[in-house]
């Protein structure tokens, strides 16, 4: 098995899904290109899970259409979509082995044991797993045990590859180990999939297109640098990773350029198409200079806390605007706590958002 039958688009027609009187799913239209790892990302409770769940067929939507492929798949079962879910929880079956959980859903489907068998140990060689074939759940780790339940939704030859939080239940170093291996598996075999996650760094790490969703509709959808550099609005710049967010006022616009009043701080920055007047004031925590106190043209401010951190120093920072958070190189040594210093802001990641 060297590449699935055919990658699918997944196109989302005015999907919307009421419980009630409550809406967990806005009314969105969305498009999944074939080929590419899109990323529902959102905190809990956004609908991302929901979304995610009727492409699968697990939900019903309440209006609109799903296309997979081109084919309108709103009313088929989960079953008639060749669509394949990774779970939070693997759902492996202890008693049986390895090769047999990856076999199961073929056999189910027909397929004689012995030829579902050696489809397994190719799809699990393809996951990294020749020679597990025989092994229990109980006997593997937990990044070798997700391994067997991608395994299992690739050996079906999906269309379409959803996981929901499939890394939620692996300790840190693991999950960056999985998350590069299920990115690098999806380049390689060109596979479509809807990938959902509250985590910004995994997000960021595996996807093609971010679409960041809350209060059960899309902030905002882009790839992961538009998404971290150029946010549409304060609250997807503050999930999107670390952020200060703070007030200023743009005083004028030259062209495409801002020039932009932080107290006693004068910055240049993209005007982003903003108008002269208030502003919110995105500014990620390495774009934070911290200079000497007699510095000229600087935010006043005064050390509240120093951390090392190894290769780099986090600090907290009052100033009269707001406590800001800045990460820098470490350098020979930490700044004295109370010590007044002055800062300065990187034109990269200092970001004019509307207010």
């Amino acid at each position: 098995m060297n590449a699935p039958r055919h990658a699918a688009d997944v196109r989302l027609e005015g999907i919307a899904k009421r419980y009630g009187k409550v809406t967990a799913v806005k009314p969105l239209d969305l498009v999944i290109e074939a080929g590419t790892l899109v990323t529902l990302l959102g905190p809990s409770g956004c609908g991302k899970t929901t979304l995610l769940r009727m492409i699968a067929g697990l939900e019903r939507v309440s209006e609109g259409r799903i296309l997979i492929g081109g084919r309108d798949v709103t009313d088929f079962s989960a079953g008639e979509r060749n669509v394949s879910m990774v779970f939070q929880s693997y759902a492996l079956f202890p008693h049986m082995s390895v090769r047999e959980n990856v076999a199961f859903g073929l056999i189910s489907e027909g397929v004689a044991k012995q030829e579902a068998h050696a489809k397994a140990e190719t799809v699990l060689a393809t996951v990294g797993l020749a020679g597990f074939g025989d092994r229990f759940p109980s006997q593997l780790s937990g990044g070798q045990q997700q391994r067997v339940a991608v395994a299992r939704s690739l050996v079906l030859e999906p269309d379409v590859l959803l996981f929901d939080e499939p890394l939620s239940n692996l300790d840190a170093k693991l999950r960056r180990s999985m998350r590069e291996d299920i990115r690098a598996l999806q380049q390689k075999l060109g596979l479509t999939v809807v990938y959902v996650t509250h985590d910004q760094s995994e997000a960021l790490a595996v996807s093609d297109v971010i679409v960041v969703m809350k209060a059960a509709e899309i902030a905002q959808a882009g790839t992961p640098r538009a998404l971290y550099e150029e946010p549409a609005n304060v609250f997807v710049a503050t999930f999107m990773g670390e952020a200060n967010h703070v007030k200023g006022e743009i005083q004028s616009i030259d062209g495409t350029e801002a020039t932009v009043r932080l107290d006693s701080a004068t910055l240049t920055l993209p005007a982003r198409s903003l108008a002269p007047g208030p502003v919110d004031i995105v500014i990620r925590p390495e774009a934070i200079r911290i200079d000497p106190a007699d510095t000229p043209g600087g935010l006043a401010a005064t050390i509240a806390t120093a951390t090392y951190m190894g290769a780099h120093a986090e600090y907290n920072l009052e100033t009269p605007v707001a406590r800001l958070f800045a990460i820098v190189p470490e350098a020979e040594g930490l700044l004295s706590v109370g010590s007044a210093v002055s800062l300065s802001f990187a034109r990269r990641g200092t970001i004019l958002v509307a207010p």
